[in-house]
């Protein structure tokens, strides 16, 4: 019977179950978008909605109960002071599950456990993305020319360089001397192997 049983226990031990979530949870506010399994994700969920709630709270008992769970404290000032604000008019389901499919490896299923946004967050953030793709190809683009103009530079040194000096053996040819390597012909056939 599963009476009173209201948690997964993830294949863990209490401690090691607890900084698991407590990972999970500070990565998800910190990324505001995580990839895990679809059990971790339920489990984070359940902590994330918490904190968040505690977050729109604001006052100074939620945020030493946010700050106890929470790994980093700059991840605290962010709930508080940016995702909290988010929620302020919704009474829960600040999180969505979207399943993405099985892991390579050992098939386990994987989902996408993130903050669910308003649609002018979306825009607003599809708007920052768009502007910073285009900065980095205008970047890229500039850097390109630059690299082509500073080969072609090099090149042309390379040119003026090898007329300036004379090739390897042009004396040994001038005076009709072989123009092979040196040193005792090698014998052709198997080599003998042994002492004998």
């Amino acid at each position: 019977m599963r009476h009173r049983k209201d948690h997964r226990r993830l294949g863990r031990k209490s401690e090691h179950r607890r900084a698991l979530l407590r990972n999970l949870v500070t990565a998800l506010f910190q990324y505001e978008r995580i990839e895990t399994t679809v059990a971790k994700a339920k489990e984070t969920r359940r902590f994330a909605e918490r904190m968040i709630t505690f977050g729109k709270q604001g006052d100074l008992a939620a945020r030493r109960e946010v700050a106890a769970y929470v790994m980093k404290p700059e991840v605290v000032v962010k709930l508080f002071s940016t995702i909290a604000p988010w929620y302020a008019d919704r009474k829960g389901g600040y999180t969505r599950i979207i399943r993405i499919g099985h892991r390579l490896g050992d098939a386990g299923e994987t989902a996408y456990l993130e903050l669910v946004k308003s649609a002018e967050q979306r825009e607003q953030e599809r708007a920052a993305r768009v502007a910073a793709a285009e900065a980095k190809a205008l970047a890229q683009a500039g850097e390109k020319s630059a690299r082509k103009k500073k080969q072609s530079e090099a090149e042309a040194e390379a040119e003026t360089v090898a007329e300036d000096k004379p090739k390897r053996g042009k004396k040994k040819e001038a005076a009709g001397v072989g123009g092979g390597g040196g040193g005792p012909k090698r014998r052709g056939g198997p080599r003998k192997v042994g002492g004998g």
